[in-house]
Parts: structure tokens; C-alpha cells; sequence
């Protein structure tokens, strides 16, 4: 069957159908954009707390910009002027000069692309870009010091979870014991653009399928891992542990551990259009695990093998890979993401490649991260996924990560009164 064929009278009757798809599309996954390639710079030591500013409760309000359709984001938050950078970066320079090598890797896109928060424009970066440039990441706090203000957005309140780059046993053909399929993305799954047909659904997007002369739903988890795309050559390479593969889909890509010693990374090349169903929370509300952390869940799933792939199963979500070689893991601006510097953000509230200062309950994510990252369970304000790299470290510090407190944006010297004087 020709997709192409199919789809054109198809996408005509998109627009009568497109507020019913739109409610579809709600909560679709689209894991954080890290691809399995090169674990990066080696970890830095966890920051003692930062001091945590009052957080004020009256943020400024700023217009809303006209054009287009108005959205929730940062401008529409509210924000604040923060206390001075120098009185809140930490003191310890380790994290710091890993942020101001992430934030020099962002500056060539961080200049070109859209700033979907309304905070800034590209050539409001030009300055800080060129001295980050020269700079020495050993003296990265002066750094930061000098060309960025503080600002909150809303109430300032922050959530960060954690996430990583998983190793986890594979082949590249099928074996004995190394048989779960990990797939490439299907030709026949469509994503749709709903803003081209009415500009109330400017920026939803869904995916699906054309059976016969209608668009449907993709297969689901449950279809799929029973076997509905097997005999497509689809197969990219298959995993010994289809419970390891069920959170290596999770953080959106890792590595394979070949037979032979050699090492496979994969990361994400599409998403089945389902809602992402967080397998943790269900299981926490059935009083199954207690705390929820990764390692709970895999021990109770490993515990109970049928009700565990009825419960991986009720996350409908998907994950296909691609083979990935090079320089990484990328994050969502196609660029390197550094272990213990970079954080997954909305983008709505947080500019792809801007400095975040956490200050949170405990202390292995506080100090200074690079937005360098997206992920579908990240949304609002002052909501951020930290990455912590490979390896049993990454592993134990992101799987366990919950961590609450205050979160402040650093902008250039000169956007707060720029925004707020409009």
C-alpha cells in the first residue's frame, strides 16, 4: 500500500476531525531528546546547597505577545527580578565550568532558534555567546557573574526528576536469550501537523496510521510487543532483558552491550503517538511499591513477571530507535548534552540553551544547569529532568531523583527591564 496515495484525500478531512485528534494528542510521549553516543566529560562531584533565595509572591506580569495565538508560557507566568547572580552561584567552580561548556555547545543554535517562552531573541545572546567562547571554564563563575541577571518565572517553585543513558545487553541479531525486538521506525506511521488546519491547534501534533481511507491510532504497547510489526524488517537489534528495554525507552536512549564486548548506542527516532502512562505512579496508587523509584519498580516487576508485563502494557507509549555514531548523547537541539550540567526543560518556560540555577531538598542537583533538552513528561514552569551520564552512578543517582525547591532563570543582563518596561 502506497501511504502516499492514501493520505491525500485523507488530510482533507483532517480539518472537520482535528479538535477530536487534538484531545488525542494529550499526554503523547515524546521521551527527552539525549540519543546513546558518547557519555561526555567524566561526572562532577555533587554541589553542597545553593542559597536559596525568598521566592517573592507578586511577579510582574508582562504582555502577552500579539502575534499568533496567545500561550501559556513564560511571559504569561509572570516574572520576577531575582537577587544578584554573584549572592546566589554556588562558590565550588566544578559544576560551573561544565555549564559553561554546555552553554558554549547551545550558543550557535541558542542565537538562531525561536524563543517559544517569549523571554528573549537571538541577538539578545550575542554578547554572552562571544565571551563564552574565549572564557576559561576555570574561572566560570566570573563568568556567569557578568552576563547574566536572575529572574523568576512565576512562583518560582521548582520539580526536577533525573534521567540517563542506560547500557543494557544486546545483539545486533537475534540469539538465543537476546530476543526482544528494539525497532526502527515504521514508514506507515504519520505525524500531523494540526495547527495547518484550524490556528486554534497551533502547536498539537498527532500520530497515527491510514487504514483504508481512515486515520487511526498507531498500534499500542501491547500490540506491539505481542508481535504486530514482527516479520517488517524493522528490527534494529534486539535486547537480552525486555524489562531493561522497557526504561532504556523511557530515558529516550542508551547503549547495547554486544556479545562480543563492543557497544551499540541507539537513541530516539519516533514515538507511536500514545499517551505516556507513568508505570511508578500506578503502581505506588495500588500500593504495590512504596516509594516508586526505578529500582522498586524493575524489583516488583522481576518479582511478578505476568502482572508486570500487564502493567508495562498499560503505558500505551512506544519508543523506535535509530543507530547512532558521533559525538553525544544529543539532547532536542541536536547538540551534545553533558553529564551533570545539562537539564531536559519546556521550552514554553525555559529557553532551549539558557542557564537554570536550582536550589532544591537535596543537594546532588543544586548549582547551574544548561537547558539543552526536552522530554514529554516535562511541562511548565520551572519543571526540569537533570542528566547524570552513564554508568552504575548515573544510573542509582536518576532513577532515585525527586527533588523539590527553587528554581531562578538567568537571562542577559538588561531582559528583565526590557520585558517588563514594554
Amino acid at each position: 500500500m502506497s501511504v502516499h496515495r492514501k493520505t491525500v484525500p485523507l488530510l482533507k478531512s483532517l480539518s472537520m476531525i482535528a479538535g477530536a485528534l487534538a484531545l488525542a494528542s494529550c499526554g503523547s510521549m515524546i521521551p527527552p531528546g539525549s540519543s546513546g553516543q558518547q557519555a561526555g566529560p567524566p561526572a562532577a562531584k555533587p554541589q553542597p546547597a545553593t542559597p536559596r533565595p525568598t521566592l517573592p509572591t507578586s511577579p510582574v506580569p508582562v504582555t502577552q505577545p500579539t502575534d499568533g495565538v496567545p500561550v501559556a508560557n513564560a511571559v504569561t507566568s509572570g516574572l520576577t527580578l531575582g537577587p544578584a547572580v554573584d549572592t546566589v552561584l554556588p562558590t565550588s567552580n566544578e559544576r560551573l565550568g561544565l555549564a559553561l561548556r554546555a552553554f558554549n555547545i547551545s550558543c550557535p543554535s541558542l542565537q538562531k532558534r525561536r524563543d517559544q517562552s517569549g523571554l528573549t531573541s537571538g541577538t539578545d545572546w550575542q554578547q554572552a555567546c562571544a565571551a563564552a567562547a574565549i572564557w576559561s571554564e576555570s574561572n566560570a563563575r566570573e563568568f556567569f557573574r557578568r552576563y547574566f541577571e536572575a529572574v523568576q518565572i512565576g512562583d518560582g517553585k521548582a520539580f526536577a526528576t533525573g534521567y540517563y543513558e542506560p547500557e543494557i545487553a544486546g545483539c545486533r541479531t537475534r540469539a538465543p536469550g537476546c530476543e526482544t525486538p528494539i525497532y526502527k521506525k515504521p514508514a506507515n506511521l504519520i505525524e500531523v501537523d494540526l495547527g495547518l488546519f484550524s490556528d486554534a491547534l497551533k502547536g498539537k501534533r498527532i500520530r497515527g496510521k491510514v487504514a483504508g481511507s481512515s486515520f487511526v491510532p498507531y498500534d499500542d504497547r501491547a500490540a506491539i510487543t505481542a508481535g504486530a510489526l514482527a516479520g517488517q524488517g524493522l528490527e534494529l537489534a534486539f535486547a537480552n532483558d525486555p524489562i531493561e528495554l522497557f526504561f532504556l525507552e523511557v530515558q529516550g536512549s542508551g547503549r547495547l552491550r554486544l556479545p562480543d564486548g563492543g557497544i551499540m548506542r541507539i537513541g530516539y527516532e519516533g514515538q507511536n503517538g500514545r499517551d505516556y502512562t507513568g508505570i511508578g505512579r500506578l503502581m505506588k496508587d495500588r500500593g504495590l511499591i512504596q516509594i516508586g523509584s526505578m529500582q522498586d519498580i524493575m524489583g516488583w516487576l522481576r518479582a511478578n513477571p505476568v502482572e508486570g508485563r500487564a502493567i508495562m502494557n498499560e503505558n500505551k507509549s512506544y519508543i523506535f530507535f535509530r543507530e547512532l555514531v558521533g559525538a553525544g548523547p544529543l539532547g532536542a537541539l541536536g547538540l551534545p548534552v553533558t553529564p551533570e550540567a545539562s537539564v531536559a526543560a519546556d521550552p514554553l518556560f525555559i529557553p532551549l540553551g539558557a542557564p537554570v540555577l536550582l536550589s532544591m531538598d537535596r543537594a546532588e542537583p543544586n548549582g547551574l544547569w544548561i537547558a539543552q533538552d526536552t522530554g514529554g513528561a516535562i511541562k511548565g514552569a520551572n519543571r526540569v529532568d537533570t542528566f547524570w551520564g552513564a554508568g552504575d552512578r548515573a544510573r542509582a543517582v536518576a532513577g532515585g531523583m525527586s527533588a523539590r525547591g527553587s528554581a531562578l532563570l538567568l537571562l542577559p543582563i538588561g531582559t528583565y527591564n526590557r520585558l517588563t518596561s514594554q
